[in-house]
């Protein structure tokens, strides 16, 4: 007898071979045309992963320590912060309160934030492009947002820049849209929209409230641009006449009283900020200094040769558009790119112009990192040059050029020193280092000051990293930053809180900046009550010292 059959089933050739391929290829072009129909996603997905990326290894710094030790006060204590310091980052303050009660604090979850609205906002850049100039401008535009250094720095920054950035271009796609809606009947809602937006954009920060007056440029260039058109040129010899305007005196008025209930609003809030001005204080008054912040620090990421290129690409993209668009019979594609830089470029000059001419009158406003709002409009007029290359693979090997170019800054600002030279996180991790080798022991610490910051103690590295100095005694703090409403701790007398606090502790540390350092102070108190210096450290503007007793 024979043995019985097995139950394999015999498949020919073509079949066994073509679901394999045909799976691979049919899955890339699946992917590939999600990429394409949906580029919004996809950019903005791009944007999160690139901004996240490594984001956890610069050192945090003196501005971000400012937004961990906020956002973890209790509400009351951070109420009340907020009436002396800080109440223009207070929104923001609060949002992070809650994201840190939800996830925890470490440094990569105080960032992530950024890194997720710098891919909102990527995605946001790619539709705005796409509705005033079509796919390619949006795409092109949505990439070198990316690019930009300052959109890099601002990913990665435990501060409210970023998410200022995802703001901005929104309310501007939402003003668009309302004035489109306007020309089409069924705007209210939109314009209703817009009011609300503007309230919370300039509740969050208030130099939003520039994206608005940039708004009103835009919508009065339009106006005056399109009435221009219409007389000089009645009937075309083609027999075309001008479209319809986008923009009316309807238009203006309803802008008017979205901007004016919105600024009624806010109002209460701007003079709270305004009364805490002091806080800008460091900010410097004009200078040749400040030619190079607003040509290559503001967005360029302080990098004179890629400043020049962009500047170029953004000055070649606006002449040649203005050009076109008033040629006889302008094409299609010309008034599409005309309005783009009608729209982007008051956006780009206004707010920092607006800054300068404040700060030269002595309000000192002006400064690099407050120009973010206008980094998707940046990037809006750079894309107008970049696309008016042809063919498509020009194209794309000028995006390429640009991605390439940008690469030494993405990995610039991922650095471990890469906020302000800060050294904090090797501080740290010296400390807890040297504490695993002897673990229990019974340890305090006083902290000096802080490099630049001379009111402000090195509690703020324990703040930014506080498993290092988990279980140390304050031996010198004298006031509570919480209870007094304000952002950091003070040291009380030396002579008189360090030997109170030592009982039977045998190891302190000592940790303090590099200038108005007062290690000598310290070192005599506790030479007084018997320890000597150990071990000393200095990383960067950040000093270490071991004191133990004899």
């Amino acid at each position: 007898m024979s043995s019985p059959r097995t139950g394999s089933i015999g498949v020919p050739h073509t079949v066994r071979q073509l679901p394999v391929r045909a799976g691979v290829r049919g899955a890339v072009r699946t992917a590939v045309s999600a990429a394409v129909r949906t580029p919004e996603l996809t950019v903005g997905a791009l944007g999160v992963i690139v901004a996240a990326a490594f984001s956890w290894v610069p050192s945090l710094w003196y501005d971000e320590a400012a937004t961990v030790t906020s956002a973890q006060r209790s509400w009351g204590q951070l109420w009340a912060e907020l009436h002396t310091v800080d109440a223009v980052h207070g929104l923001y303050y609060a949002l992070v309160h809650a994201w840190f009660w939800l996830v925890g604090y470490t440094p990569f979850t105080l960032r992530l934030p950024s890194a997720l609205a710098v891919g909102v906002a990527a995605g946001l850049v790619v539709a705005l492009g796409r509705r005033i100039g079509g796919r390619r401008l949006g795409i092109t535009a949505g990439i070198v947002f990316l690019l930009l250094p300052r959109v890099q720095w601002a990913g990665t920054e435990g501060r409210p820049y970023a998410t200022i950035t995802t703001l901005s271009v929104c309310l501007t796609l939402v003003g668009l849209t309302a004035v489109r809606r306007t020309r089409s009947g069924g705007a209210v809602r939109w314009w209703v929209a817009y009011g609300l937006l503007a309230v919370v954009a300039v509740g969050f920060n208030v130099y939003l409230a520039l994206a608005v007056v940039a708004h009103a440029v835009a919508l009065v260039w339009t106006l005056v641009t399109e009435r221009h058109a219409l007389r000089s040129a009645t009937v075309f010899r083609s027999g075309r006449l001008p479209g319809p305007p986008l923009v009316t005196r309807r238009v203006l008025v309803r802008w008017a009283i979205a901007a004016g209930t919105a600024a009624v609003v806010l109002a209460p809030f701007v003079l709270v900020v305004a009364s805490q001005a002091k806080q800008v204080g460091w900010i410097k008054d004009i200078s040749r200094d400040t030619f190079g912040q607003v040509y290559a620090t503001a967005w360029f990421g302080a990098s004179d040769p890629y400043a020049t290129l962009m500047w170029t690409l953004m000055v070649v993209g606006t002449v040649v558009a203005l050009v076109q668009v008033h040629r006889r019979v302008p094409s299609a594609r010309a008034l599409f790119r005309a309005q783009a830089v009608r729209l982007a470029l008051p956006l780009v000059v206004v707010p920092t112009g607006v800054l300068l001419v404040a700060t030269a009158l002595g309000e000192r406003l002006y400064s690099p990192k407050y120009a973010t709002l206008s980094l998707p409009f940046v990037a809006l007029l750079v894309a107008v040059a970049v696309t008016a290359v042809r063919p498509r693979a020009l194209l794309a090997a000028a995006v390429a050029v640009l991605v390439v170019l940008s690469v030494p800054t993405a990995v610039t600002v991922k650095g471990p020193e890469a906020k302000q030279a800060s050294t904090w996180a090797h501080a740290a991790s010296i400390i807890s280092a040297e504490r695993a080798a002897r673990p229990g022991a019974n340890e305090g610490v006083v902290f000096g000051s802080v490099y630049r910051h001379p009111t402000t103690t090195a509690e703020i590295i324990k703040v930014s990293y506080p498993e290092a100095f988990s279980g140390l005694t304050d031996l010198a703090v004298g006031t509570d930053g919480a209870d007094q409403g304000v952002l950091w701790n003070t040291n009380g007398d030396l002579a008189t809180t360090i030997p109170a606090r030592l009982g039977d502790i045998d190891t302190v540390w000592y940790v303090g900046g590099t200038s108005r350092t007062i290690r000598p102070e310290v070192k005599a108190v506790l030479e007084d009550e018997g320890f000597t210096v150990a071990h000393n450290w200095k990383t960067g503007k950040v000093i270490m010292t071991e004191f133990v007793r004899s």
